[in-house]
């Protein structure tokens, strides 16, 4: 699949575009300049065409080890690894200096370049649409990231870059036919709650890393994959939007997803901070398994604890990672702090993986990577109903139900209604009347026999139909 990079100086709507061509809104937008940081990987699409499309960090004329040159860089890598760079433009600013530099250095490189004018709706940017020639890449693609319009003037002009042989052009109108629409879905990039079919390409494990600001979320991805793909530095929050790149460990796809680190709620006040917050917890809501990275100098604080009862609270595999063991110096004494502390503070899910590693010299990373493939197993373990029965048979003997208004409580059958997480409906007399503390002893029960400790619960008590009672006929 051919690779299109969007490149441009900040705040010109590159984003936008990328959310437009992707038809997904994946990546931050806000009129702030600068929220874009790390590159972004996407399936773009026009009509027939598709293509590997890269969201990329507004271009700073910085050349130091600053975060805005350091963002140049990845920008750069993007170029570099392109078959064709879209250079967008404000053509209701005009052609800026930092336009001028930016063209200058493309001029350099061997990545073809489109020049596109952004922002085009209406008369207001046809000014700055001639200023664009002087920027010497030919004619300049009026569009508007925002509307949708000048799709088929880019199709037309990718078509003859990324090698797709020869077609028919393709009217604008016909690009948005159902089956070609490319308009903006409101929905996230959902994966389906339910497991591949027999015969199908295996889906990658999606593994969300989260935790507060700089505890070395992108620091550990990069180790990964063995390359500074992610931005890192001393700076925390430097990432904004979550990111997910696709890799494989010992022949399993996996998905990894960095997001930004999550700070107390009363503490965020910028409209960018709030965006990425809300971006990491869409990132919760559609993982598998979620590593909770802590910082073994500071290991979970209160924000640490909302962090871990959220991912708990949407029914994802959870895994506690402690980076940074490297600097603890009394490491037995540290990780039995952190199990107390778990296992005071996360009552509802009992025994959660504890992974001790170090991100920057690339330690434990491989038993990580184990642990969370064997959660995951579980988080999708499926329990024969035979089983659950002949389960519920012996708990229900060792301890009946309480009595309710002189009358005992009546549990007549189980069964498992779907796995990730596992769930389970329990069939009961005066149901609603099941006390609390029996429903803990059956899940609890149910973690011990079936070895499911560190995932997720869900118990549904059914009202159970009484056989004897007459049916009111109409």
């Amino acid at each position: 699949m051919a690779v299109v990079a969007i490149v441009g100086r900040p705040n010109v709507g590159k984003s936008t575009l990328f959310n437009r061509l992707v038809g997904k809104r994946l990546a931050i937008v806000d009129d702030t300049p600068g929220v874009t940081r790390d590159r972004r990987e996407g399936e773009g699409r026009i009509a027939d065409m598709r293509f590997r499309i890269l969201d990329t960090a507004g271009f700073e004329d910085a050349y130091d080890d600053s975060l805005e040159a350091r963002m140049r860089r990845q920008t750069e890598q993007a170029i570099a690894e392109a078959d064709v760079a879209l250079l967008l433009i404000d053509a209701r600013a005009g052609v800026t200096p930092l336009d001028e530099r930016f063209a200058a250095l493309l001029r350099k490189g061997r990545t073809p370049v489109l020049l596109l004018a952004n922002k085009c709706e209406g008369r207001a940017g046809q000014p700055g649409l001639m200023e664009a020639y002087s920027l010497g890449f030919g004619d300049p693609i009026p569009v508007s990231a925002e509307h949708g319009e000048g799709l088929g003037d880019l199709y037309d002009a990718l078509h003859d870059h990324i090698g797709l042989g020869e077609a028919e052009p393709v009217a604008e109108a016909e690009l948005f036919r159902p089956e070609l629409d490319v308009t903006l879905s409101d929905d996230p990039e959902a994966e389906n709650d339910a497991p591949p079919e027999a015969g199908t390409p295996e889906r990658p494990l999606q593994l969300a890393i989260v935790g507060r600001p700089n505890v070395g979320k992108s620091t550990l991805i990069n180790r990964y994959l063995g390359e500074d793909r992610l931005l890192t530095g001393p700076e925390a929050g430097i990432t904004r939007d979550s990111i997910a790149v696709d890799w494989t460990w010992k022949g399993k796809n996996v998905r990894l997803v960095d997001t930004a680190g999550l700070r107390r709620r009363a503490r965020v006040t910028e409209k960018v901070e709030k965006l990425s917050a809300a971006d990491t917890r869409r990132a919760i809501d559609f993982a598998e398994v979620v590593v909770l990275l802590l910082d073994a100098d500071d290991m979970l604080e209160k924000q640490d604890l909302t962090i871990a009862r959220q991912v708990i609270d949407e029914g994802r595999a959870l895994i506690v990672a402690a980076n940074k063991w490297d600097a603890v110096k009394d490491r037995e004494a540290a990780l039995q702090k952190l199990r107390d502390r778990l296992q005071t503070s996360l009552t509802q899910l009992r025994g959660v993986p504890v992974v001790t590693l170090s991100a920057k010299e690339g330690r434990n990373l491989d038993k990580l990577l184990s642990e969370a493939f064997r959660i995951h197993a579980l988080w999708n373990k499926r329990i024969s109903t035979a089983k659950l029965n002949q389960w519920l048979e012996g708990m229900v003997a060792t301890h009946p139900p309480p009595l309710s208004k002189g009358r005992r409580i009546k549990i007549r059958y189980m069964t498992q209604a779907k796995t990730r997480p596992p769930t389970f409906a329990i069939f009961a007399s005066q149901a609603e009347n099941l006390p609390e503390a029996y429903i803990r002893y059956l899940s609890n029960g149910l973690r011990s026999d079936f070895g499911l400790d560190g995932v997720p619960l869900r118990l549904h008590i059914r009202q159970g139909k009484n056989p004897f009672q007459p049916t009111k006929r109409r």
